[in-house]
């Protein structure tokens, strides 16, 4: 519990049924106006009742932001410059929406007169370290109620009794316990019958996406145009950030492209299975990577490439707003002066193939690379490039053989 009495409260506020309840719960427990804000990120429908239910719940006052550019703009498109990836799976699409929606609340805790704020990460999670750290960082203080950690309630299914009671709506049934959060950039499941690791996911739970084997049997080519890392068209159609998202999200999807089902290692400790689909981001990725082929010096690509678990894992582990992340992000951002062109794409059957990559500024020489005879490189100096490096190998089994002595 807090030291301080809360005057007013801001909910990070979806509607789902650990923030619905927790609506409730914080105007009954602690006697003061609550105001909840839910961040439009791209869930698309899930918002549209939102402002009434939040009212019906007993919300002082429900605002509804809409984030999606600011979102895709400086958040993920950052991050995929980096070609941030997490544990060699997971593409941080929950882990970057967090920084942004606890920066919009203490925003509106600012404008509101409001001395807390609250979410509704469970106390063995991730999320709660993300919102706290970011409240923290932005306004340090700020008192921070997480209902996870302080309430009488230890399972959902004790929560779905609550909303019973008090007539609550929540979009989550006994017949189908997993919770999930979308955004443009994926949506994830987690919890309740995906918490056994062995049990497949049922098909019909899948939103953004259709199982590969019902893809088109027609393969889907596509081109994405980049400038400085970031991609800004596709099939030379200039879009803004989240529509361009989305539109790789279309493609994607109606091509079973970008289904992943891992077991992750949280931040507090614990392993956990979650299930995601990111289909737009998974074609983001492969073109970036394609174009940073022929526009990126290898030493600085290679160099930028070690950084890179670093920096996923300060997004992963909720430290966006850091002086380290900063850091890296300026040297990220550096490395993709040259990074501008154009990458065809072949979407088939839940795979994003790259067929073809150009720009002016590519670093790729037919003439360099030829076998046909050339006047840039002479194949001789190679035997002394591969003596010189060899030395050290020759010295180290002369000296077992017993020669060095």
């Amino acid at each position: 519990m807090l030291d301080i009495k809360p005057e007013k409260i801001v909910l990070a506020y979806s509607g789902g049924l650990d923030t619905s309840i927790i609506l409730r719960w914080l105007q009954e427990t602690y006697q003061c106006p609550v105001i909840a804000f839910a961040a439009d990120l791209g869930q698309g429908d899930e918002l549209n009742e939102i402002k009434e239910k939040g009212l019906k719940t007993g919300a002082q006052k429900v605002i509804v932001k809409d984030l999606r550019e600011e979102f895709v703009r400086d958040y993920v498109f950052p991050a995929f410059r980096a070609n941030a990836i997490y544990e060699s799976c997971y593409l941080l699409g929950t882990s970057l929406a967090r920084p942004l929606i606890a920066k919009k609340q203490i925003e509106i805790a600012e404008a509101e007169n409001a001395n807390a704020v609250s979410h509704g990460a469970t106390g063995k999670g991730n999320d709660q370290v993300r919102f706290e750290l970011s409240y923290l960082a932005l306004a340090p203080e700020i008192q921070i109620i997480a209902p996870w950690r302080d309430w009488e309630f230890g399972s959902r299914e004790e929560l779905l009794e609550y909303a019973k009671k008090y007539n609550i709506p929540v979009p989550v049934t006994k017949e189908k316990p997993y919770s999930s959060d979308r955004n443009l950039l994926h949506i994830s499941f987690e919890g309740g019958i995906l918490e056994d690791p062995w049990i497949e996911p049922d098909d019909d739970m899948f939103v953004m996406s259709v199982s590969p084997e019902d893809a088109p049997d027609k393969a889907t080519y596509m081109e994405i145009e980049f400038k400085n890392g970031d991609p800004i068209a596709i099939d030379n159609k200039r879009l803004s950030p989240g529509e361009l998202l989305n539109k790789l999200n279309q493609a994607g999807g109606q091509n079973g492209i970008g289904r992943l089902d891992l077991v992750e290692n949280r931040f507090v400790g614990m392993k956990s299975r979650g299930v995601y689909e990111t289909p737009g981001g998974t074609i983001l990725r492969t073109a970036h990577i394609a174009m940073e082929s022929i526009t990126m010096d290898r030493e600085v690509m290679h160099l930028r490439d070690s950084l890179m678990p670093r920096y996923a894992e300060m997004i992963y582990n909720g430290f966006w707003f850091s002086p380290e992340r900063e850091l890296l992000q300026k040297t990220i951002d550096e490395s993709q002066l040259t990074v501008s062109g154009t990458v065809r794409l072949k979407l088939y059957k839940g795979n994003c193939q790259v067929t073809g990559r150009k720009a002016q500024q590519s670093l790729y020489n037919e003439a360099f690379a030829t076998f046909e005879k050339e006047s840039v490189y002479n194949q001789q100096d190679a035997s002394g490039f591969i003596r010189l490096n060899a030395l050290r190998l020759r010295i180290r089994k002369l000296l077992e053989e017993g020669h060095g002595r």
